[in-house]
């Protein structure tokens, strides 16, 4: 069973910890993204995983088996890189056969892999082709099938897309969503692109200053975030953040009255502790979650700085009378030509003072 299991993993340069002790359980036939902003360790994580790294604490195992010591040739793993790496002066046959002629594996066997490896990706007219004469989605596509070729446990893909534009991101997304449910295989993809990742993912891991802040499929980490980091970097755009403060209790539950704004107040209903009355808290609102006045539990009024145009969908960049910048979710057909709207909160999310979600 192809599983990758990390038990408080962790790495430091020299005195510097950049890993702090990561605990993820990567099930067979997985795909699972490493997310976060750059320098979160999310690379190195990828790079331990694949033995470039050595590991400073814990264990990392691989279809059960600890590979701490293992060498990255022996580790059942296939890499592919943001930069292609291929051989400019050889065609995209040897490119994909390169590294099976390398290690001796039979031509019969290798000339197996290398055809099927060029029907999934679909680049079979493009064997006898030099790299120079290829787009960058078809190079791509050659860097994947070095990597399938291989028939290994276990793929990983460091950031394998940034050097696309975006018409090919999109398309290339797309080839990586089929070749994991054609293949069937366990795989861990890094990315800064949060699209990428609810795009892509099972499950999303969501890393920042080398601390994993929550793991959960995508939905689930829109829908229900534990914090205000994970609220704010999954979802784009991401999630808009208003100051406010508890002003009291109701039925329902606390009474939130949003800074600069006396009259409008939601109420958020609380299973937990609740903060006392007084206290500074955070409202987290999804562009989608704004509706026209008097549709929800608060109305909010704004001024609009800019309309973003997107064929059926708008939105508009503005800010509450506190100075709070917000994003607002509208129909192409119903943008206001007002520079001042009032909208109304339908749904919203609550953080303290340190960004912890209250629930």
């Amino acid at each position: 069973m192809a599983t990758v299991t990390l038990n408080n993993v962790i790495k430091r340069f020299g005195v510097f910890e950049v890993v702090h002790g990561a605990n993820i359980d990567v099930k067979h036939g997985e795909f699972v993204v490493f997310v976060g902003p750059s320098g979160c360790g999310k690379s190195t994580l990828l790079r331990m995983i694949a033995g470039l790294e050595d590991i400073s604490g814990g264990e990392i195992a691989i279809g059960g088996k600890v590979v701490n010591d293992v060498e990255p040739a022996d580790r059942g793993i296939a890499m592919v890189f943001q930069s292609y790496a291929l051989y400019p002066h050889m065609s995209v046959e040897q490119n994909l056969s390169f590294g099976l002629r390398m290690t001796g594996n039979p031509k019969a066997d290798t000339d197996r892999r290398v055809e099927r490896a060029a029907e999934i990706l679909r680049i079979s007219e493009l064997m006898d082709r030099r790299p120079k004469k290829l787009s960058g989605g078809q190079r791509q596509r050659v860097a994947i099938g070095r990597a399938i070729v291989r028939e290994p446990q276990v793929f990983l893909f460091d950031e394998p897309l940034s050097n696309l534009d975006a018409e090919l991101r999109v398309q290339m997304r797309v080839e990586i969503s089929r070749l994991h449910k054609e293949l069937g295989a366990t795989m861990i993809y890094v990315t800064h692109d949060q699209t990428e990742a609810m795009t892509l993912a099972d499950r999303i891991v969501v890393m920042r200053a080398g601390h994993i802040e929550q793991i959960g499929r995508p939905l689930d980490l829109y829908d229900n975030p534990d914090n205000q980091f994970v609220a704010g970097f999954v979802g784009s755009p991401k999630m808009n953040f208003i100051n406010g403060r508890i002003v009291g209790r109701d039925a329902r539950g606390v009474v939130v009255e949003l800074a600069g704004q006396e009259k409008t107040r939601i109420t958020q209903p609380l299973t937990g502790a609740a903060p006392e009355t007084g206290n500074k808290v955070i409202v987290g609102v999804r562009p989608e979650h704004f509706g026209n006045a008097g549709e929800g539990d608060a109305d909010l009024v704004v001024a609009i700085d800019v309309v973003e145009h997107l064929g059926g969908t708008s939105f508009l960049y503005a800010r509450t009378a506190n100075g709070d910048d917000v994003v607002i979710q509208r129909d192409a057909a119903k943008v206001p030509d007002t520079s001042e709207i009032t909208v109304s909160i339908r749904k919203s999310y609550l953080f303290d003072e340190k960004g912890l979600r209250l629930r």
